[in-house]
């Protein structure tokens, strides 16, 4: 038995030498040397592997040496080798530079990678007439902090994202900020106009989120009505395309460059529009530059298995739409997240279908921070939340059948782009995502387009009639939303400043019922409308620093700074009604005293005049209008003069010894002097609006 064994391994063994035998002459033979594949999947050949430098990669290299039929060639010696390190790497080895082939045809080694990062290369061979004598393998090395290093470049990375895009942002509002208010006056005409400004603004503002949480601001602050805020919605999204089309662009090279040159425009020119354009430019080059460190930070990321695994899951459509939404609500910018996306495609880790369901839930995830923005206002202002969610979501309902064809359709609008190395073809994926947001966008919008009408009624039937909360007071048209726009803010900000004066102005009224009706109830109606102006001073105190805090030029400071200043003269022009006059009235109505009937026409008259310098102060804080502010500066002479005149009227009465006017002497001129004050504060506002101290 042990003989026959022993036999066995000898045929054996001869048989094994032959083979060799006949590989190592057999080169004249039509050998094929190629990758190991499994199922079509290239990867089990352990091609692409990545590990940390100076470790053994977890895979070996494997080829397949098949004769001319298609064979597995046994005992056919391949020759491996490594033929590129990084520069300076001396120490990578493999474990067999030479291998025969097996009963399979496959041969195998397995590479130790040298100290340094970077990308490593080895060469395997056969002997033949063949030119398909040779394949290569790549491996990649990496730090030990690998991981740290890419979550570092990829929050850095979208840092300056970020930060580009609010640069972008600010140099843009800073060119039309002035135009703003005369724009939002004309967009409401039709649909077509609205819609364009929803494109405008969503340039501007470089987020379709931040147009909408305006737009919700415009409707809690009845600048528009809901209906009119439709078209702007269709807009906004179209307006959001422009910024991924910008990013798409492989500008990377240039980033450094255009920001240098947006800087030296901000310095060195005088002109605001200069400078406005030089502020656009800086956050353009930013943009760039963080897709740049975002993209290279994940590159690790094409041979880091587990990550693959979680990419290829993404991509099938209903998680990729869910993991687009919640992505695009945690950051709040739909750009941003897209821009991941881009830089993850322009690595090869996403297709063109695996980006659309991420791409249609990037745009209903920016409907998420409309949503939160509506939590605290009226029925109106939520219905505008709602119709930008309710658009993007028949978005996904009409696309997600037909992922397939519409990404068909966008390689049709975008062609491949030829290799000016190498000559041949090759996907301009960022670019076919960029159109695939784009087109997804503007069919949207066109399919919805001639339904709007239709389309505010669904959203107004889905919103429930609330209950409306009973609050002593509120304010009528300051809403945080509208911070995101200072210019508008401030013009909010300013019509919440004529109703508080308009309340003053009815406190004034009632005041001199006291003195010649005797009418109690006067009491509290000025004590309710005191506390109401109280209210409206600490709002529109806390709003105005709030726009303050923002990104406002001069001219915008300069505003902020007279509203301030009016809100504070209106607040003292109460304190003098409701501390001073009133509590004279409350001493007049229990003594029983009366002014003679002169004394009562003088201060009738007198009340009427410091009524007029209140309303010309109206007037002003109602327009602006400058020639109201010298109208009533020069009136302020002739309202002085009336009540010195006054004064001098009721001493001559006193002369005579009218006992009523001996009895009301006192009430009387501290009365006028009361009104003379507070028409002094009137005054104060029209003086401030010409600019004089």
């Amino acid at each position: 038995m042990q003989r026959r064994q022993g036999q066995n391994i000898f045929i054996k063994a001869l048989l094994f030498l032959l083979l060799i035998l006949y590989g190592s002459v057999g080169y004249s033979h039509n050998y094929t040397i190629q990758k190991y594949s499994l199922n079509g999947r290239t990867k089990v050949s352990g091609d692409e592997q990545w590990a940390k430098a100076g470790d053994r990669l977890n895979h070996p290299f494997i080829v397949l040496v098949t004769d001319s039929t298609g064979t597995a060639a046994p005992g056919i010696k391949v020759s491996f080798e490594v033929v590129r390190t990084p520069v300076g790497a001396k120490d990578a080895y493999l474990e067999r530079y030479e291998v025969y082939t097996n009963s399979s045809g496959l041969a195998r080694t397995t590479l130790h990678l040298g100290e340094l990062e970077g990308e490593y290369q080895v060469v395997a061979r056969v002997k033949t007439s063949n030119p398909q004598s040779f394949v290569i393998f790549t491996a990649y090395a990496y730090a030990s902090n690998w991981a740290l290093m890419l979550f570092v470049g990829l929050l850095g990375g979208l840092a300056i994202f970020f930060i580009g895009l609010k640069q972008m942002s600010k140099g843009l509002r800073h060119g039309i900020a002035n135009k703003l208010r005369v724009i939002l006056l004309r967009m409401s005409r039709n649909k077509y106009v609205a819609t364009l400004f929803g494109a405008f603004a969503t340039i501007v503002t470089q987020s379709s989120s931040a147009t909408t949480v305006m737009l919700i601001g415009f409707v809690q602050s009845k600048l528009l009505r809901f209906e009119q805020t439709i078209g702007m919605i269709l807009g906004a999204a179209i307006g959001t395309t422009i910024t991924v089309q910008l990013i798409s662009f492989k500008l990377a090279d240039y980033s450094l460059l255009i920001v240098a040159l947006g800087f030296g425009m901000v310095v060195f020119t005088k002109k605001q529009v200069h400078k406005s354009i030089g502020e656009t430019l800086i956050g353009f080059g930013l943009i760039f530059y963080g897709m740049h460190l975002m993209s290279g930070a994940m590159s690790p990321l094409k041979h880091y298995e587990p990550f693959l695994m979680v990419i290829e899951n993404v991509q099938q459509p209903l998680l990729g739409v869910v993991v687009g939404t919640l992505l695009t609500a945690l950051i709040q910018s739909s750009a941003a997240f897209i821009g991941i996306v881009l830089a993850m495609c322009t690595q090869g880790l996403i297709s063109l279908e695996g980006s659309i369901p991420l791409l249609m839930g990037a745009n209903l995830g920016t409907a998420i921070t409309g949503i939160i923005a509506s939590f605290a206002t009226g029925r109106e202002a939520k219905k505008v939340a709602l119709a930008y969610a309710v658009f993007k979501f028949i978005g996904i309902l009409l696309l997600f059948w037909l992922i397939e064809p519409f990404a068909n359709l966008v390689r049709l609008f975008t062609p491949d782009l030829i290799d000016p190395t190498s000559g041949t073809f090759v996907t301009n994926i960022g670019r076919q995502v960029a159109n695939a947001h784009t087109i997804y966008n503007v069919i949207l919008t066109l399919i919805v387009f001639p339904f709007t009408k239709t389309f505010a009624k669904i959203v107004d039937w889905v919103i429930p009639i609330f209950p409306e909360k009973r609050e002593p007071y509120k304010v009528q048209f300051i809403d945080t939303n509208l911070l995101q726009s200072p210019t508008i803010a401030i013009e909010v900000s300013k019509q919440e400043l004529v109703g508080m004066a308009k309340l003053v102005q009815s406190m004034l009224d009632d005041s001199i019922r006291l003195f010649i009706d005797k009418n109690p109830s006067t009491i509290d109606t000025i004590h309710e409308k005191e506390n109401h102006i109280n209210f409206l001073r600490d709002k529109l105190n806390d709003y105005l620093l709030k726009i303050s805090h923002s990104d406002i030029n001069e001219k915008e400071v300069d505003s902020v700074f007279k509203v301030m200043f009016a809100t504070k003269e209106l607040e003292q022009i109460g304190d003098i009604i409701s501390k001073n006059i009133l509590e004279k009235g409350k001493w007049w109505l229990g003594t029983g005293l009366e002014f003679s009937h002169e004394g009562k026409e003088e201060l009738i008259e007198f009340h009427r005049l410091t009524q007029k310098q209140l309303k010309r102060a109206i007037d002003i804080l109602s327009t602006f209008n400058l020639d109201i502010a010298r109208k009533q500066l020069r009136k302020y002479e002739h309202y002085k003069q009336v009540g010195i005149e006054l004064e001098r009227s009721h001493f001559d009465r006193l002369k005579q010894a009218i006992n009523k006017s001996i009895a009301s002497s006192k009430t009387h001129l501290e009365l006028v002097s009361l009104y003379r004050i507070i028409g002094s504060h009137a005054n104060n506002i029209a003086r401030i609006m010409i600019g004089e101290n």
